[in-house]
């Protein structure tokens, strides 16, 4: 009994995968990003990305990606600037749908994304790095959220996104990523 229900399943499973659209593409694009903190000023940085993204799914679809990215942000007080530079591995799993026809849509998405840190830049100013010691200490990976829309138009797409972050950077400032994106991508298959 248990080899034909687990047979119907994969059966099942195919059938509906044989049926699925399938999209892969590479992207690349800006992002705008700022380091929020509980008790200090911040400003925005600008960075990049580019990766590779798939899509599965017909209106309704699920859209693995993976790219590299800067980040980071711009920290202010009285006694010095903090400049923070990120370069990160990111993984979002999004669940989109589009709208319109499938060579020229809209399309919105939304999802959660893991970050890991590859690199970290930190440059301070001699007091700024005295007074705040294990101000930069951060952790090595965060999960976060992507929210966006975007347009197809045949091979062509592009996204407007913003990601939040559900875990902290750092505990002891209350430090999340924040972040807008923009990017293009061209899907090849």
């Amino acid at each position: 009994m248990k080899k034909i229900l687990l047979s119907v399943a994969i059966l099942i499973a195919v059938s509906i995968s044989a049926k699925a659209q399938f999209s892969l593409g590479v992207k690349g694009g800006v992002n705008f990003s700022k380091i929020n903190t509980d008790n200090f000023d911040e400003s925005t940085k600008t960075g990049y990305q580019f990766g590779v993204f798939a899509r599965v799914g017909g209106a309704t679809y699920l859209e693995p990606e993976v790219y590299l990215g800067s980040s980071g942000g711009n920290i202010n007080t009285s006694n010095g600037t903090a400049d923070v530079k990120f370069t990160t591995l990111n993984v979002p799993l999004l669940l989109g749908h589009k709208f319109g026809t499938s060579s020229t849509n809209l399309h919105i998405n939304a999802g959660p994304v893991y970050s890991y840190i590859m690199n970290q830049d930190k440059s301070y100013s001699q007091n700024f790095s005295d007074a705040y010691h294990d101000f930069g200490n951060y952790n090595n990976s965060t999960l976060g959220y992507q929210v966006g829309a975007g347009v197809d138009i045949l091979g062509l797409t592009g996204d407007l996104r913003y990601e939040g972050g559900l875990s902290k950077l750092n505990s002891s400032y209350g430090q999340r990523a924040n972040i807008w994106s923009v990017s293009v991508g061209f899907k090849f298959l």
